[in-house]
């Protein structure tokens, strides 16, 4: 795929167009179509931080779209995790005087799962250096 394609592909995301993100960096009509495979690292940096992802996915070098994506390590860590929280629950668990019935305890399992989850990208997001980023992201804004 090429930058052009990723581009446009993030800008319909946003529900843009090419033509709208053009005009919203100030850039000349077509200029990101004449990219191709080359672009300068000051607009690849500028078209990262809008997107926020990462200029080695614009640049087709992953298809990791952000620098903070859980790796396998990280996917395995979260089910190690959810384990050690839930083998630290000592007794029944039960809501309202009721015990957990197996349905229960699965909910229970995918919320924590996705609690621990959360928690490690936004670890990711915090500590991660800068120059590992691949542009000064403002970590505030959603895709």
């Amino acid at each position: 795929m090429t930058i052009y394609q990723r581009i446009r592909e993030l800008a319909q995301s946003k529900n843009m167009t090419v033509k709208d993100v053009e005009k919203h960096f100030g850039y000349s009509n077509g200029s990101l179509r004449r990219l191709k495979d080359t672009a300068n690292s000051k607009r690849l940096v500028e078209l990262a931080n809008f997107f926020n992802v990462s200029v080695d996915y614009l640049l087709g070098r992953t298809e990791k779209k952000h620098y903070y994506d859980l790796t396998k390590k990280d996917e395995k860590d979260v089910g190690v995790q959810v384990e050690r929280i839930l083998n630290d629950m000592t007794g029944d668990v039960s809501f309202y005087g009721e015990p957990m019935t197996k349905e229960d305890k699965e909910k229970l399992r995918a919320s924590l799962e996705v609690a621990v989850r959360v928690s490690m990208i936004e670890a990711k997001k915090k500590f991660t250096p800068k120059k590992y980023r691949g542009g000064n992201h403002d970590n505030t804004k959603d895709n």
